[in-house]
């Protein structure tokens, strides 16, 4: 049985959150599984998001979002001992939800690198 991955925004959950305070701080929790291999550049999923992440840290410092932990899952301890872990676990804080869509829907924000670099995803709006 194929599992379903999860890799760019659903337009309805989109649209529910962006009807919420714009004023209101938001953290994101992003959980990421990588690709072994990104066909498009020869390079690791790995790799390839950290190429994401630098073309992405102007985006992120124009909203002065913070990254409050990155970090690689070790094990679990809740949890069934067979489930596989996430590669990265990755949690950034922005001042307002405004903040936050102004910058993924920025001209230029580059999505497409870490689509490109990941086979599976959650981004989990946390307050």
């Amino acid at each position: 049985m194929e599992t379903e991955s999860y890799l760019e925004i659903n337009p309805q959950q989109f649209k529910a959150f962006a009807q919420l305070p714009m004023d209101t701080p938001v953290v994101m929790l992003n959980l990421l599984k990588f690709k072994t291999m990104v066909s498009e550049t020869g390079l690791s999923g790995g790799e390839s998001y950290k190429e994401y992440m630098k073309a992405a840290t102007p985006y992120f410092a124009k909203v002065n979002a913070e990254i409050l932990y990155m970090g690689k899952p070790q094990s679990m301890l809740i949890g069934p001992e067979d489930e596989n872990l996430w590669d990265k676990v990755l949690m950034v804080k922005y001042r307002t939800i405004a903040d936050f869509l102004g910058m993924v829907q920025a001209e230029g924000y580059p999505s497409h690198l870490r689509a490109q670099a990941l086979e599976d995803s959650r981004l989990v709006h946390c307050q």
